[in-house]
């Protein structure tokens, strides 16, 4: 993947907010905008963030500095927007990804994220078959999502990406998180802004929306989209609705169980099928909220989100909450000096160690769990494929497999590498690695008993999932790998000795 330097993403930012202020025709009396409407009479909200940038100079300064890329080198395993001007791609931090998801646009391009300011623009670059559960996936990227869910009730979901974006005023097509997802214009309270989403999800584990306290909202309003969501599927293969998957679940203890309870309840939540197994899936994405609010440390001693990613900051001659939203670990630690007294590199190291032992334990799993996946691709294609797929044991080993997939996918997915709940991290990917092993072995038994020799140890051909993907045609970029001491290492070129998984013991148990 080449090397893309952000002297240009920051002029596409400053002609973009250039184009803003000059073509909507903003005329000011006092405080009162008369604004730019779209086809549907929906006022634009550029105008009214510009707005309030003039009454809030400073937080308006810092949410524009999410164009900014942040230092490199800070932050081990988010690397994303930084200053070393690459865009990092998970596929080639990951390599069993390529394995793992392909069959979708996730397995084709699979980028970290830029800031706030490039949401929509990055959907837009992104792999084209990213973009088939349409307008759907601007529920969490456009400000004017709920003015449009409102006014189009299902059609919402059933337009195409192009169309419903077509139907944002056109100033602001390329305009992502403002002042208005996460506050009311009055009076800057906070709000919840989704109503169709997180206004739906919430009263499932026992919360009121009109019963929520500040502290609560300085944590939900980032939840309205650093969570995981499942968009069902009609029989057309058609997005119907955009849901968080928490059935069963309470406040504080959202479980990666009743996640994928939830997921495998009904077929119409399965929206893919992984090439390599011919399994229709669901998926787990980025569940931050989720995974934080689970008990973890920070939880329980009364945190949010905003405490830690929004740190009280000098500007102005006024102290702000930082609204250049980052990693602390890429802000020198600042917000962690608000109740720790280690000095930053102290925290840091405590940081990478948790983060670590996280990775170890994900990459490995990944590794092994992309091979129990050619262990079925082996099984389906063998002369026996009938007579395997009709035993207990594949039967169990499939099952095995599908809670092993979900689990890896919700700590690979989830944007702290652990850090954000380590106990919780732990206990997931244990129990992932008891489920990849189960799974391994009971497939063995199936494929064994049907009279088909298997090797001990599986090729994963990771080559035609890593190179020519998707319509961009796009390359592993052995240079972005993240590779541990202890873990498994992808060749870095096509000539060295691929990798291959050896067989687990045949002890491993089900997790209870």
């Amino acid at each position: 993947m080449p090397k893309k330097h952000f002297f240009s993403a920051r002029l596409r930012v400053s002609l973009f907010l250039l184009f803003l202020l000059s073509a909507i025709m903003i005329a000011v009396n006092g405080n009162t905008i008369t604004s730019a409407h779209n086809a549907r009479g929906i006022p634009t909200k550029g105008l009214t963030t510009i707005e309030l940038g003039k009454t809030y100079p400073a937080q308006y300064e810092s949410w524009k500095a999410t164009a900014e890329p942040t230092p490199a080198d800070k932050s081990k395993y988010k690397r994303g927007y930084d200053t070393d001007g690459i865009l990092y791609s998970k596929i080639d931090e990951y390599p069993y990804l390529a394995l793992l998801l392909n069959g979708w646009g996730y397995g084709a391009e699979f980028t970290e994220p830029r800031g706030h300011v490039y949401m929509i623009e990055d959907q837009v670059d992104i792999e084209p078959t990213r973009l088939k559960a349409g307008g759907s996936c601007l529920s969490c990227k456009t400000p004017y999502a709920q003015d449009l869910q409102t006014e189009l009730g299902e059609d919402y979901f059933k337009k195409s990406y192009a169309e419903l974006r077509d139907d944002i005023p056109a100033q602001d097509q390329l305009l992502g998180v403002t002042c208005v997802d996460c506050h009311n214009t009055d009076d800057l309270s906070l709000k919840i802004s989704r109503g169709f989403t997180l206004g739906k999800a919430l009263p499932q584990i026992g919360k009121q929306p009109s019963d929520l306290s500040n502290q609560d909202k300085r944590t939900l309003v980032c939840a309205q989209c650093h969570v995981t969501y499942t968009m069902p599927k009609n029989a057309q293969m058609k997005t119907t609705d955009v849901l968080f998957p928490w059935s069963g679940s309470q406040w504080g203890n959202i479980s990666v169980e009743n996640i994928i309870a939830t997921i495998k309840s009904d077929p119409t939540y399965k929206e893919w099928t992984q090439s390599v197994t011919g399994f229709k899936l669901g998926f787990v994405r980025h569940p931050e909220f989720e995974f934080f609010s689970k008990d973890s440390p920070h939880w329980q001693a009364g945190l949010s989100c905003a405490d830690c990613h929004m740190p009280s900051t000098g500007a102005a001659d006024q102290t702000i909450s930082d609204h250049r939203i980052m990693s602390p670990l890429k802000n020198d630690l600042t917000a962690c000096a608000a109740c720790h007294t280690e000095d930053p590199n102290s925290l840091r190291e405590m940081v990478f160690a948790i983060q670590d032992n996280t990775a170890t334990a994900m990459i490995n799993t990944g590794y092994a769990l992309a091979g129990v996946a050619k262990l079925f691709e082996l099984a389906h294609h063998s002369s026996a494929a009938g007579t395997i797929t009709t035993t207990s044991f594949y039967q169990q080993a499939k099952e095995a497999y599908e809670q092993a997939f979900y689990r890896l996918m919700f700590i690979q997915n989830e944007n702290s590498t652990g850090f954000h709940n380590p106990a919780e991290a732990t206990r997931i990917l244990n129990d992932t690695e008891k489920y990849t092993n189960t799974a391994e072995r009971l497939l063995r038994e199936a494929i064994i008993t049907s009279g088909i020799t298997i090797p001990e140890i599986v090729d994963l051909e990771l080559d035609q999932y890593l190179y020519n993907r998707g319509n961009k045609k796009l390359n592993f970029n052995p240079d972005m790998e993240i590779v541990l001491p202890q873990t498994p290492h992808y060749p870095d070129s096509l000539s060295e000795e691929p990798h291959q998984i050896t067989h687990p013991s045949a002890n491993a148990a089900l997790p209870q």
